[in-house]
């Protein structure tokens, strides 16, 4: 098929812009000139005793001849705004003069003339321009077909009628171009605002989606505040007791010391795990699967070995829904880590139009229900997951390790 999209695209095919005539009208205009110019030459050559022998055709032939030269002159000159000043519109005067002189040489090419000088009238004066030049062009052609002797009263009128509706046609067909101009720029200009909506609507998802990790960022420094001021209070009685056992009871001085070195390494690896968490949500630029690819990395180093297969392709999720993935990915390995015990952690992104479903399963120890899945962690998964219509189902079993599916809806709330 072939493509016809510059020709869809009509503006500056049917378009007045720029105080210029249309493409279509440039064609229309040049193409019936050369027609009527190669019409006069030839009945200059091969009728020349007919056309001097006859006044009256030697005077429609003078005028045709006169008025091609003229035209084509005032052509470049015309204004194509309604705005154009005085001494331009009196251009579009003489034009419009001259093509009626055009009529009298007869011919389809004079007549296109006539229909593109038809164009003219009513853009530079209004709608009632272009109807009175319609009229006068009708009863110019009646006037020239009563001036022929071959030419009875009836065929007169008719001829007239003819040159009149035709005129009344193009007059509606610049109407409907000028409207669809008019709808064109209209429609620009609707599209540049709506381009410039969408820009700022953009801008402003991103802002919320830094609030929303800004927010989460600070709630979980409060929360490593007050986890890891627990074990350095708890550390710090223990030595504390250690410094005054260590003479009246060495042993329970040293056991002392080693509850606070078991302390100091949960606390350790407790702020490591506080630190993943601080983590902003796009990670070196990263957004979607790049960046819970990058947050299952991180957890990497461990005793349990971690595989990510990804599937499908990422929806457009808000500042909300890319946080809830986020967070169910580092609650679910963490918990894998601290209580699973297991050898392998397998995490599984299904992400679709529709929803994104994460799917966290060890092989490790698992345990009873109630005890596993009741946990602070996973009941402020389950709450972010309640405020955006999401789900987060569980399954455990002593010896079958854990499963964690959390499913997002990509619709927004």
């Amino acid at each position: 098929m072939p493509d016809v999209g510059p020709l869809a695209r009509t503006g500056t095919w049917a378009g007045f812009s720029d105080g210029r005539p249309p493409t279509v009208f440039q064609i229309c205009f040049w193409g019936s000139v050369l027609v009527s110019a190669l019409v006069v030459v030839a009945a200059g050559f091969q009728a020349t005793d007919r056309i001097t022998s006859d006044g009256l055709m030697l005077a429609f032939y003078v005028m045709s001849a006169v008025a091609l030269p003229l035209v084509c002159l005032l052509w470049p000159l015309l204004p194509w705004q309604a705005t154009a000043p005085a001494r331009r519109k009196a251009v579009t005067v003489a034009f419009l003069a001259s093509t009626l002189l055009l009529v009298a040489g007869g011919g389809v090419a004079a007549l296109l003339v006539v229909g593109v000088a038809v164009g003219n009238a009513l853009v530079v004066y209004g709608l009632r321009g272009g109807i009175a030049y319609a009229c006068v062009t009708g009863l110019f052609s009646f006037a020239l077909g009563l001036l022929n002797p071959s030419q009875g009263v009836v065929a007169s009128i008719v001829s007239g009628v003819v040159v009149l509706l035709l005129c009344l046609v193009i007059l509606v067909v610049v109407v409907a171009m000028i409207e669809a101009d008019r709808r064109a720029e209209e429609t620009a200009v609707l599209l540049a605002k709506l381009e410039k909506a969408h820009a700022e609507l953009r801008g402003f998802a991103e802002r919320t989606r830094e609030l929303a990790v800004g927010e989460e960022r600070a709630r979980i420094a409060r929360d490593m505040h007050d986890s890891v001021g627990h074990y350095l209070t708890v550390i710090n009685l223990g030595l504390s007791n250690a410094q005054r056992y260590r003479e009246r009871d060495p042993d329970q001085a040293w056991d002392e010391v080693r509850q606070a070195q078991r302390l100091t390494r949960e606390a350790l690896a407790d702020t490591r795990r506080w630190v993943r968490a601080l983590r902003p949500l796009r990670m070196d630029g990263k957004r979607g699967i790049e960046a819970l690819a990058a947050l299952v990395e991180s957890f990497g180093g461990a005793d349990t070995a971690i595989t990510f297969t990804p599937r499908g392709r990422w929806p457009d999720l808000d500042g909300d829904r890319e946080l809830l993935c986020f967070r169910a990915v580092q609650e679910g390995l963490t918990n894998v880590l601290r209580h699973a015990k297991a050898g392998d952690a397998r995490v599984a992104l299904d992400c679709t139009e529709a929803a994104v479903t994460i799917t966290i399963s060890d092989d490790g120890r698992g345990g009873d229900g109630d005890a596993w899945t009741d946990g602070a962690g996973l009941r402020g998964l389950r709450e972010r997951a309640e405020a955006v219509n999401g789900t987060i189902e569980t399954h455990t079993r002593p010896g079958e390790g854990f499963t964690l599916r959390v499913t997002v809806p990509a619709g927004r709330p």
